[in-house]
């Protein structure tokens, strides 16, 4: 199989869909693609290391692998960086090119990826994104301390159109990946504290304008490793929840 590694099938977001790119500082750089991905030639696009990978994969699974990776290699572009195979680690984070510090993630339906150069102010960085529906009680059970239940529950009564624990689990899932290549070892769910500050308030007819359900997320660490604090924003739009944290 020969990769075209210059062609971009993924259409470029608009102003109003550039949902993770709006997460994050200006020297990030993100692409995402929205939609399941059926009628894009994905897995054609992966470089012959990452297709042999992938080889004896379920086709969600190529999809997923495939999406992410096209996001990624046009973000990289714009940082001046030629294709390189973005194979998976020990915990399946990206392996980035040197000099490169980056995220990515995927739900039914988006999928999403964000680059930069670290220097002063950018370390390193975590996305995460999720469905926007209810997390299952068991799920928010073992992730959430219950000071951060609590920190929901009053939450809902004032914000009620998020679901505040799935929003909690994307969060934590960002902070993890935002860890994880810094520390080089596993973070605990309850092992980040997080707290919400939502964005403006909904208007009188209950919406939340046109950039949809926002704010910011800070994420305090109980173990001991690279950093003890991190935070960044989130965003609900398009059925999809979307977060982005900044060492």
């Amino acid at each position: 199989m020969t990769a075209r590694q210059h062609t971009d099938v993924l259409p470029r977001p608009s102003p109003a869909t550039a949902l993770m790119a709006s997460l994050l500082p200006a020297r990030a750089v993100a692409a995402e693609a929205f939609g399941d991905g059926h009628d894009e030639d994905w897995f054609g696009q992966l470089l012959p290391a990452e297709a042999r990978l992938m080889a004896g994969a379920g086709e969600k699974r190529r999809r997923d692998f495939a999406g992410v990776r096209v996001c990624a290699r046009r973000a990289l572009r714009t940082l001046g960086h030629a294709p390189v195979p973005l194979l998976p680690g020990p915990r399946g984070e990206p392996r980035w090119p040197d000099g490169v510090v980056g995220s990515l993630t995927h739900c039914a339906g988006y999928r999403a990826a964000v680059v930069a150069r670290p220097g002063p102010g950018l370390a390193g960085v975590g996305i995460d994104a999720e469905p926007h529906a209810p997390l299952d009680a068991d799920v928010l059970e073992m992730v959430a301390s219950p000071a951060e239940r609590a920190h929901l529950a009053l939450l809902a009564r004032t914000r009620p159109g998020v679901h505040w624990g799935r929003l909690l689990f994307s969060a934590k899932e960002a902070v993890f990946k935002a860890w994880y290549p810094a520390a080089r070892c596993e973070l605990g769910f309850l092992e980040a504290e997080v707290r919400f500050t939502p964005g403006g308030p909904p208007s009188a007819k209950g919406t939340y304008g046109t950039h949809g359900m926002h704010g910011t997320v800070t994420a305090t660490l109980t173990r001991a490793g690279p950093f003890t604090a991190v935070s960044g924003r989130w965003r609900v739009a398009g059925g999809v929840i979307a977060t982005a944290v900044v060492i």
